[in-house]
């Protein structure tokens, strides 16, 4: 089998310990690398290269444009291909894009608001390529699940894009806008008494927001800037259950200012044995990317060696958990659902396979 990765180029920093981990799931002169030099054409060639030598599998390669460039090339060929892209567009049977996709993501959390009782489901996200897949997401898992259309509005940039967008999408000025003309009307009247009616009335407890479990997507200077405009807007836990990627479970990522919030992710317990085998063997710790390449080695190490289905319904166990190939390219995962808290973030349900076509 061969295994397509950017060993030299822009991605060759992620290429080196992605072959490591993969050789470390397959050692032996079974694996054959090819260097795609981290761009579509190149790809293109070592696919090439790689069936020619008669390879029966691909691993790789890493970019979603690789894969759409190899697709066709395995597809003529007949052979299967355990991309390393998440992203869901490049699944189609024979090609499993492994990465941890925002549809994997978002249907373990709509899961688990289920679970815990939330039943309307909104999102405020930003207005980009990542967003707009949160958001596509959302849509698919609540309606997977029964439950009515989620409200999605996509934010522009600065504080005055995300004050906008929150102040839309709760419908603040039909929350607020009664008591407000009430408050005017009491200072209008320019007495001691109108203006301790104005004082109560501004302590006027809203009713909640029309959803009650919200799907952001922001990092760094963005969500911190989300987390000072939501409460503004009276959108607040626990009425408001807040979600977010598995980028936040990076302490770079800002999410600490979101107390409470959740986050689906793969349990770090799931990869202890990885990390050790790998450092043990190379002298560093892998990057998150190389659990991919590592669980693409091990899935073909376990199917060619029991002659067991790829789409096996079992489903494989990797440095990320326990995950299954679906014959239409889409992969399901186990995902745990995490909280986020004062000092850092705690699992709240364990890792459990999240939708029919995660």
């Amino acid at each position: 089998m061969a295994i397509l990765l950017p060993l030299s180029g822009a991605r060759a920093d992620l290429g080196q310990p992605m072959l490591q981990a993969a050789q470390l799931a397959l050692p032996g002169p079974e694996l054959i690398s090819q260097d795609t030099g981290g761009t579509p054409e190149g790809a293109a060639q070592a696919a090439r290269t790689a069936l020619g030598a008669g390879v029966s599998l691909v691993l790789g390669p890493l970019t979603a444009p690789e894969v759409a460039a190899v697709s066709p090339i395995a597809h003529n060929a007949g052979i299967p291909v355990l991309a390393f892209s998440n992203d869901p567009a490049v699944a189609q049977p024979g090609v499993w894009p492994l990465g941890i996709t925002p549809r994997q993501q978002v249907q373990r959390l709509v899961t688990a608001g289920q679970q815990s009782g939330k039943s309307r489901f909104a999102a405020l996200l930003p207005d980009n390529d990542f967003g707009h897949a949160m958001g596509s997401a959302l849509t698919q898992a609540a309606t997977a699940a029964g439950l009515e259309p989620p409200e999605i509005h996509f934010h522009g940039s600065g504080m005055s894009g995300i004050s906008q967008g929150v102040r839309a999408l709760s419908d603040y000025d039909a929350r607020w806008g009664p008591v407000q003309q009430q408050i005017n009307a009491a200072r209008a009247e320019g007495t001691s008494a109108g203006r301790r009616k104005a004082q109560e009335l501004s302590r006027t407890v809203l009713p909640p927001p029309p959803f009650d479990a919200l799907l952001l997507g922001d990092t760094g200077e963005a969500l911190s800037e989300m987390a000072a405009v939501l409460p503004y807007y009276f959108v607040t836990q626990p009425a408001v259950q807040f979600m977010g990627p598995s980028l936040w479970s990076d302490a770079r990522s800002g999410a600490r200012e979101l107390r409470g919030a959740w986050y689906a992710a793969p349990d770090p317990a799931a990869r202890a044995g990885f990390v050790a085998s790998f450092t043990s063997r190379y002298g560093s710790s892998p990057p998150s990317v190389a659990d991919i390449a590592y669980d693409a080695a091990s899935i073909a190490r376990v199917a060619s060696g029991s002659g067991a289905s790829l789409t096996n319904p079992s489903g494989f166990t990797g440095a990320d958990g326990w995950l299954a190939l679906l014959p239409d390219g889409q992969v399901r995962r186990g995902l745990a659902v995490f909280q986020i808290g004062p000092g850092g973030a705690g699992m709240v349900q364990p890792a459990t396979p999240a939708g029919p076509a995660a």
